[in-house]
């Protein structure tokens, strides 16, 4: 089969321009991956109002093994009695760099504390940034509104 002359050196030729190939993929640069990873946030705020609320804090977001410090600043509309104190931390998801983290985000929600409570929000922003958090927290509110996040990297 590969007594034929002509065959022989077809078969090396192709041999030869794969393993080029193969060499040159390897030398070729990977680019960064897209995929998204996700990050733990930690925040601490302080909320207060009276039909109109507004909240201030700070955070933490954990990305790719490094921190990196934000503020929060917050408006709320709807019914909104009383002050409270938070430590909520949780998770932001859709993150491609830590970039899209900052922004303008919204949600919809409520919650009470008499003393002492349990917060959780859901909050999303229009680069697809998801950040779900949890935590206790504590003071004397009772809410239920539409509000605008803004966070920021320090």
């Amino acid at each position: 089969m590969l007594r034929d002359p002509k065959h022989r050196a077809t078969t090396l030729r192709l041999l030869l321009v794969g393993l080029a190939v193969l060499a040159l993929l390897a030398l070729v640069p990977t680019t960064p991956s897209f995929a998204q990873v996700s990050g733990h946030v930690r925040v601490k705020i302080v909320k207060a109002g009276l039909l109109v609320g507004g909240g201030v804090g700070t955070g933490v977001l954990t990305y790719r093994g490094r921190n990196y410090p934000f503020r929060v600043a917050g408006l709320s509309l709807g019914v909104t009695a009383g002050a409270s104190f938070g430590r909520l931390e949780g998770r932001a998801s859709g993150i491609r760099e830590v970039g899209d983290f900052a922004g303008s985000y919204s949600s919809v929600g409520g919650g009470a504390a008499l003393i002492g409570g349990i917060n959780g929000v859901q909050l999303r922003n229009d680069k697809g940034v998801t950040i779900v958090l949890q935590g206790p927290k504590a003071g004397l509110e009772f809410a239920a509104n539409l509000s605008e996040i803004i966070i920021s990297l320090r």
